[in-house]
């Protein structure tokens, strides 16, 4: 039996102390949206042009009311508190099977992505490293940076609480403030300036453009974490409203401050276009370096908990028995991101990838088909006005997403091998 794909039904006991405020769970649930993507959504827009704007706006809006949808299958059943959960009320064990398969391959990519990321841009900052020697076995500059991030973000994956975890994504939350401060200076102040007018449309791009729009709001798996740990559950619609505003607001100052600055120029990640050299590039670059390491724990949390509640380690853990165990567990999931990333080490197309097949389907098809199942065996269901048009409206998101996996991943898969 796979131990990624059982979840415990009943989640450890746990004090009210323990519960996060709404404070904190704003600074974990804008952790969770707003990361990477504001490195990749210049390029998403260069890859679509200005008109996939309005898919991005379309797909923001989507992802916050299927973000409430979880919010509907959770408060469906007291026994329900994981996204796998939510499967399971919905379609049973193949259901929890299936999203389980999809949710924690998408986090186990995105982990990947974050410590590509890190070795990308530390060997912008210091392009004469070599590498380092272990043994027979030469790791180059880049690789080598990778393994040091795994290594530096280790420690973090080892707090369990998600109240511990706000305070290191409120670091997260200024990083990403800064990152869009720093990029904005290096336009107007450092001689980059916006002459780049760009393509109101590119239709061949559009399919990658929209993979990377829906990575940017693929934060659902985290959502039923979040909501079960806040302290008053009735503040999830507005927590959620204001995580997602903020985050569409600033993925879209980036995406245009970006595109103005280097239109079709554009790499994968906007840092790779800084001037080198700059005070402000190195603090934009830095402040990338940042953003990830106060992210790490946040989204390898729901895998590493998994694992843990198959093998009885939180309930051992709640009961004052020994951590080793656990820290052991999170140990080896950060050494198998590091692995993967080492070997396919192709940022915009990972998060391409992700995006597509992974995200896309965590964030739209399945929350809509977990809900219209779940509200068929509700004793207490919505008027039939009101059941209409969430059928309606479920149906055309399951249309969208469905569009957006089958172009996407193509596209994604095609360049990966096309690099291999």
């Amino acid at each position: 039996m796979c131990i990624y794909f059982a979840m415990a039904t009943d989640p450890p006991p746990s004090s009210a102390s323990a519960k996060t405020g709404f404070l904190k769970t704003c600074f974990n649930g804008v952790n969770a949206l707003s990361g990477i993507g504001l490195l990749s959504i210049p390029y998403a827009l260069s890859q679509g042009g200005w008109l996939s704007l309005a898919v991005f706006l379309t797909i923001a809006v989507i992802c916050y009311y299927t973000g409430l949808l979880l919010q509907r299958c959770i408060d469906a059943s007291p026994l329900v508190s994981t996204y796998p959960d939510i499967g399971a009320l919905a379609f049973g064990r193949r259901g929890r099977l299936a999203v389980a398969l999809f949710m924690y391959l998408e986090l186990f990519l995105v982990a990947v992505d974050f410590l590509i990321l890190e070795g990308d841009n530390l060997e912008k900052l210091f392009p004469a490293a070599s590498g380092v020697q272990v043994g027979a076995l030469h790791v180059g500059g880049r690789q080598a940076f990778a393994l040091a991030a795994a290594l530096v973000v280790l420690p973090t994956t080892w707090f369990s609480s998600l109240s511990v975890l706000a305070y290191v994504a409120a670091a997260g939350a200024l990083a990403s403030v800064v990152l869009v401060a720093a990029v904005l200076w290096v336009a107007v102040f450092d001689g980059v300036g916006f002459h780049e007018r760009g393509r109101l449309v590119h239709w061949a791009g559009m399919p990658s453009a929209m993979s990377l729009y829906s990575f940017c709001f693929s934060g659902h798996a985290v959502f039923p974490m979040i909501y079960t740990g806040m302290k008053d559950r009735k503040k999830f619609p507005m927590m959620l409203f204001i995580c997602f505003t903020l985050s569409t607001l600033s993925y879209a100052l980036m995406g245009i401050i970006g595109y103005l600055m280097y239109g079709d120029a554009l790499q994968s990640q906007v840092t790779l276009n800084l001037p080198s050299g700059k005070v402000s590039s190195k603090v934009a670059i830095y402040t990338t370096l940042v953003n990830p390491l106060t992210k790490y724990a946040l989204v390898v949390a729901p895998i590493a908990e998994a694992v843990e509640d198959e093998l009885g380690l939180r309930v051992a853990a709640a009961k004052g028995r020994p951590l080793l165990l656990r820290v052991a567990v999170r140990t080896a999931l950060v050494a198998a991101t590091a692995t993967v990333a080492l070997a396919v080490p192709f940022f915009g197309d990972v998060v391409s990838l992700t995006g597509a097949l992974l995200s896309c389907s965590a964030t739209m098809l399945l929350p809509c088909l977990c809900y219209l199942s779940v509200r068929a065996k509700m004793i207490v269901r919505p008027s039939e006005k009101m059941y209409r048009l969430e059928t309606a409206v479920c149906t055309a998101i399951i249309v969208v997403g469905a569009t957006i996996v089958g172009l996407g991943t193509y596209s994604s898969v095609k360049q990966i091998v096309r690099k291999l």
